[in-house]
């Protein structure tokens, strides 16, 4: 198959100027060319794209693919990562991973935790900081955790988004509202072990890869999997594969939200365990990263699954949509 492949690199944003925060959700260019190492390796032929600005044009100048690799993040707006699918959708150009409207539903999210309610899956109590004023009307029990409605990769969050005061919220809620351009979600902060599971395939056919618990070793920033827990992972956090109930009970969640939401090709989904060691739904990554250390990756090589391997059940799961 000739497949475009759609992404968004890391280093053209910091060239305009954007910050290391706000380009953490991009790729670099070794990453997109082992993309494309493992798009040929599996017998198709990989075209660069690049961005949605780079999209439009080649759609306007007649390129066509048979399927398109879609990895791009978006920069604007909270449904920045709907917007090539969206693009792909009106030209009727088959691509992988979820929809526009997944996409769209998954990055905000509050939507998501509401939806996930609705298919009875527990998941913390929340509110939405739209506004400095808006902090008043949080009425939940303290400690509470604190990001950003709408970010990917941590950004935003911190040792500082565990919050135990009204003055901390109302701190910490003014600095994400001015600094990351965007709502604030201020949820029950779950104190408990911190899991993600990973799924490959569409509907009935989707599976869970497993579940990576994050071990926070004593360099981690406290309270959770932050912005520079993420960024400077080694020696502040440790993955272990989970086989417990607690494991089994995170893998039957992440299922039900992923085909709950209609996701589709693959996902990241993020747990945790309340005081009880309940496991709740945290938030759903339906655009997970494919780096060599992005967790989904980490997870499929603990369970015996090569990079390249991972991403052949990925394009397979799209090709049989579109068959």
């Amino acid at each position: 198959m000739k497949i475009g492949l759609t992404f968004d690199l890391k280093d053209e944003y910091l060239r305009r100027g954007y910050t290391e925060e706000e380009t953490a959700e991009f790729d670099t260019d070794e990453t997109i060319g082992a993309l494309e190492g493992v798009l040929t390796s599996l017998g198709h032929t990989p075209v660069r794209i690049g961005g949605i600005t780079s999209l439009v044009q080649q759609l306007c100048a007649g390129e066509r693919w048979d399927l398109v690799f879609n990895y791009a993040e978006g920069m604007f707006g909270i449904g920045r990562e709907a917007q090539v699918p969206a693009l792909l959708d009106a030209y009727r150009i088959p691509y992988t991973f979820s929809d526009t409207v997944v996409m769209a539903l998954a990055l905000h999210k509050g939507l998501t935790k509401r939806v996930a309610r609705d298919l009875g899956v527990p998941t913390p109590a929340f509110a939405v900081v739209e506004h400095d004023a808006d902090v008043e009307s949080v009425d939940l029990p303290y400690p509470l955790f604190v990001k950003p409605l709408a970010g990917g990769t941590s950004m935003g969050v911190s040792a500082a988004s565990c919050v135990s005061t009204p003055s901390e919220l109302a701190r910490v809620c003014r600095d994400l509202l001015r600094r990351m351009r965007q709502p604030v979600l201020v949820e029950t902060f779950l104190p408990g072990r911190e899991m993600t599971v990973g799924i490959v395939g569409t509907g009935a056919d989707a599976r869970a890869l497993g579940v990576l618990e994050v071990l926070f070793l004593d360099r981690a920033e406290a309270h959770g999997y932050s912005y520079l827990n993420k960024k400077d992972w080694v020696g502040r956090v440790d993955f272990r594969v989970l086989d417990d109930e607690a494991g089994a009970e995170a893998a039957a969640i992440a299922l039900r939200v992923f085909r709950g939401l209609g996701c589709r090709d693959a996902a990241r989904v993020d747990c945790r365990c309340d005081a009880d060691g309940r496991v709740n739904f945290v938030e759903i990554n339906p655009l997970a990263g494919l780096a060599s250390y992005s967790d989904l990756v980490i997870l499929a090589e603990r369970r015996g699954i090569s990079h390249l391997q991972l991403v052949d059940q990925i394009v397979a799961s799209a090709a049989a949509r579109v068959a």
